[in-house]
């Protein structure tokens, strides 16, 4: 089965509320999005964005400028429906963000909680690393969650990459300052306990600026 199909049949078989990523509120994320950028009018990306309610968060704190990323055209069509009218002024995106056509430099804000660890070879994350480069304005931001180093090892049926703040942010390297990092300790609908960790980087001018932990 291609990511694609897997990834609709999740979406077609489970409610939002049953996915192990599920959050009624996205604090953590929403948190440092408004620590970032007090300008609603910051465009902002949310990369594998689904039927997550991050997007009810921003709009609710009067972010204008929001795009939705998805491999499945199932959980876009959940979310717009969920969101009624309130989601008219959303970019829905349908694509795998590996081959995605975003706008240069089109980008304030990239956000991506639970979508990176699925990228489990170098091939693919040098492929993510350069959308994130094209998409995102210098000085812009950069929001990565992944499992935390004592996170699941697999989700979804799915194996995944697991980091500490230091390995996470070691994969983008030379023109990403890492601004902070936050861990989350994730509790599932089961009721089962999941480690994350949360990168927040800035897009250096110039892809010789290094920064290290």
């Amino acid at each position: 089965m291609d990511s694609k199909a897997h990834w609709e049949t999740i979406y077609k078989t489970k409610l939002p509320e049953e996915v192990s990523w599920f959050q009624r509120e996205a604090t953590v994320s929403l948190a440092l999005i408004q620590r970032i950028t007090k300008d609603t009018s910051s465009p902002i990306i949310d990369v594998g964005g689904g039927t997550s309610r991050f997007i009810d968060g921003l709009l609710a704190a009067g972010y204008s400028k929001v795009s939705i990323l998805d491999l499945a055209s199932t959980a876009l069509a959940e979310a717009r429906l969920r969101l009624g009218p309130a989601g008219a002024g959303v970019t829905w995106i349908e694509a795998d963000v590996l081959e995605a056509d975003l706008p240069q430099a089109g980008f304030d804000v990239w956000h991506d909680r639970a979508v990176f660890h699925f990228l489990t070879t170098r091939a693919d994350h040098a492929r993510y690393i350069a959308q994130v480069r094209r998409a995102v304005r210098p000085g812009g931001y950069v929001m990565i969650a992944t499992f935390a180093h004592d996170g699941p090892t697999h989700c979804s049926g799915l194996p995944v990459a697991r980091y500490t703040p230091h390995t996470l942010h070691h994969e983008f390297g030379s023109g990403f300052r890492l601004v902070d990092s936050v861990r989350e300790e994730h509790l599932t609908p089961s009721g089962a306990r999941q480690a994350y960790v949360y990168c927040l980087c800035q897009v250096q001018a110039t892809a010789s600026t290094n920064c290290s932990i």
